[in-house]
């Protein structure tokens, strides 16, 4: 079982004909992902690695393929409106992995997000995976920048503002001989789609997630909220890490909502709201799967 999507999930990748999208595009297919076509506008017709049609528009897409999701590798001027193209298309989930989208831009698409059936991960993140069951977890659905090879079907679930942790938990929780249901990397800019919580509460609802990591840094109140609920919500054991906790106050660190102003956002505060919650402290990024798997 998994969330947001399984392994026969069809979705198309905006910016397909570009290096870095064709490069993810062709990786996202090597990993066996049901990839069936991408839009780039003025290059419809084109073929993908010979087997993958380009279309100039995502509603040309998605009613000739019938994707029901897309990846977005457009540059940051124009990002936003190629997420509002996947909305009005009627997609379910939207994976943005465009970084640096104008905040206006972002605040112009949520209020319109809103109003829709659309989910949406990002911007600023690695996207989604679903592993699948053949080696290396080939044969799951890989919608982003994630390496498909690290991850390993199961029962874990991961939900991450970084990258890179993501990754690292991903590849504590193989290593240890376990797997992963669905892992999101849901993005560190200040205006995103898919909150902590939002995630947190499907990975509360699908039957076969056993156990959550949920990865957080300092800046915003997202996770002491995720916390909040997960004390009278959540029946499964969850592990958290906060990253960022030497970063001096007032100054942005890496991602554009890692920031801390004001005495609020601290990884501290963090902390203390995930123990109040029962969630498991991992204090380094060495720690964060083996917590987990001790509550478990």
């Amino acid at each position: 079982m998994s969330i947001l999507v399984t392994p026969e999930t069809k979705f198309l990748v905006q910016g397909i004909t570009g290096g870095f999208g064709g490069r993810h595009a062709q990786l996202s297919l090597d990993y066996g992902s049901q990839l069936v076509a991408g839009v780039t506008p003025g290059k419809g017709g084109q073929m993908f690695a010979d087997k993958v049609p380009v279309f100039d528009s995502v509603t040309e897409a998605v009613a000739e393929t019938g994707a029901t999701a897309t990846a977005i590798f457009v540059p940051p001027p124009f990002a936003a409106d190629a997420i509002l193209e996947g909305i009005d298309a009627g997609l379910e989930l939207v994976v943005a992995i465009t970084e640096g989208i104008p905040v206006q831009d972002m605040l112009s698409v949520r209020k319109i997000l809103e109003n829709s059936k659309t989910k949406l991960i990002g911007p600023n993140c690695p996207g989604i995976v679903t592993p699948g069951t053949g080696e290396n977890s080939q044969g799951g659905c890989r919608i982003g920048i994630a390496p498909g090879y690290i991850h390993k079907a199961g029962n874990i679930g991961v939900i991450s503002r970084s990258g890179t942790l993501t990754y690292e938990a991903v590849w504590q929780i193989t290593s240890a001989g376990k797997g992963q249901s669905t892992c999101i990397g849901i993005g560190g800019d200040p205006v995103a789609g898919m909150t902590h919580l939002d995630v947190l509460k499907m990975f509360n609802d699908d039957p076969e997630t056993e156990g959550i990591i949920m990865i957080g840094e300092i800046g915003g109140t997202a996770e002491e909220e995720a916390a909040a609920w997960a004390k009278d919500n959540c029946s499964k054991p969850i592990a958290g890490f906060i990253a960022g906790a030497t970063a001096p106050p007032g100054r942005r660190m890496g991602h554009a909502g890692a920031i801390v102003s004001g005495g609020k956002g601290t990884a501290e505060a963090k902390k203390a709201a995930f123990r109040e919650a029962g969630i498991g402290v991992a204090e380094t990024p060495s720690e964060m799967a083996d917590t987990l798997l001790k509550m478990m």
